[in-house]
C-alpha cells in the first residue's frame, strides 16, 4: 500500500476541520444541540417535531456547500470503489450501527470527544475498530 502524497491537501483539510469544529461549536453554544447528522436526520423522521426548521436548515447547508464550493474551485471527482449493491448494504449497516451506538461519527467523534464524553470515546473506538477490521477483512482476506 502506498500513500499518494501528491493528493495530500493539508491546508484545505485544515480549513475543513476548522469549519466543522466551528459549526459544531456554534450549534451547541447557540442551541444546546449536538451536530450529529444521524440525530438531525432522525429528528426529521418523527412527524410534527417542534425543531424541524433548524434541522432542515442544517441539512440544507450540507447540500448547498458543495454548490458554493464549485464557484471557487473544482469539486473532487467521486471514485466509488464498490458497486451500487455493496454501497447500499454498507449504508444500511452504518445506519443500524448509528442506532445501536446512539449516534454517528459526527455526534460521537467530533462533538462527543470535544466534550470529553467517555461514552463517545468508547463509541468512537468501537466504530473506528470495526472500520479497520472491515477494511482488513475485505481487502486482505477476501481479496476484494
Amino acid at each position: 500500500m502506498t500513500i499518494a502524497w501528491d493528493a495530500f491537501t493539508p491546508w484545505s483539510s485544515l480549513a475543513g476541520g476548522v469549519l466543522i469544529g466551528l459549526s459544531a461549536a456554534l450549534l451547541i453554544l447557540g442551541s444546546g444541540r449536538v451536530a450529529g447528522i444521524s440525530g438531525i436526520v432522525g429528528g426529521l423522521l418523527r412527524p410534527g417535531g417542534p425543531d424541524t426548521t433548524w434541522r432542515l436548515a442544517f441539512l440544507g447547508g450540507l447540500l448547498v456547500a458543495p454548490l458554493l464550493w464549485r464557484l471557487f474551485a473544482v469539486l473532487p471527482e467521486a471514485q466509488p470503489v464498490a458497486g451500487g449493491g455493496l454501497l447500499v448494504v454498507a449504508g444500511l449497516l452504518v445506519g443500524i450501527g448509528t442506532r445501536y451506538g446512539s449516534g454517528c461519527t459526527s455526534g460521537h467523534g467530533v462533538c462527543g470527544l470535544s466534550r470529553l464524553s467517555p461514552r463517545s470515546l468508547v463509541a468512537t473506538l468501537a466504530f473506528m475498530g470495526a472500520g479497520f477490521a472491515t477494511v482488513y477483512v475485505v481487502r486482505h482476506l477476501l481479496g476484494a
